[in-house]
């Protein structure tokens, strides 16, 4: 139940943030990287439920938010949702893996969708985006990597 609020919370919090303080946009893409963490975590423990956590966040969004900021958060969303969800469906390979294709996939989709329908048009930013979320990712995937290695191990 944890996964499921952190990330609810965090798609709430990341949207009125960007709505309250538009001109922290930098600071706000390094938070980002960290939803797309907790909506992999939701994924992997809540399976294609994660798509009414989705909903839920983008609803809360609407409520708490500018709303053009959760419009195009919505939008970002539910695209890069999907890309993360058929990849979980479709594919068959170790979690950490799904959990980065995933992710590399969807990243750059969320990343322009968003940025691109709010006007942020700053390379900074952008890179910043999808630099703190791929990097969180990549930690994520060496952490697993690490344990299943140690599994092996003993």
């Amino acid at each position: 139940m944890l996964w499921l609020a952190a990330y609810i919370g965090s798609v709430v919090a990341i949207n009125v943030a960007f709505s309250a303080a538009p001109h922290l946009d930098l600071l706000w893409s390094c938070w980002a990287g960290l939803i797309f963490i907790l909506r992999d975590m939701v994924q992997v423990r809540y399976g294609h439920w994660s798509i009414a956590a989705m909903l839920a966040a983008c609803v809360a969004s609407y409520l708490l938010a500018d709303p053009f900021v959760a419009t195009a958060s919505v939008t970002a969303f539910a695209v890069s949702e999907m890309i993360d969800w058929a990849v979980f469906s479709v594919t068959r390979r170790p979690l950490r893996d799904r959990l980065w294709i995933s992710s590399s996939i969807s990243v750059p989709v969320d990343t322009a969708l968003f940025f691109g329908m709010i006007g942020v048009w700053d390379p900074a930013v952008w890179t910043v985006g999808l630099a703190s979320k791929l990097f969180g990712i990549s930690i994520v995937w060496a952490l697993m990597r690490a344990r299943e290695a140690r599994a092996v191990a003993a």
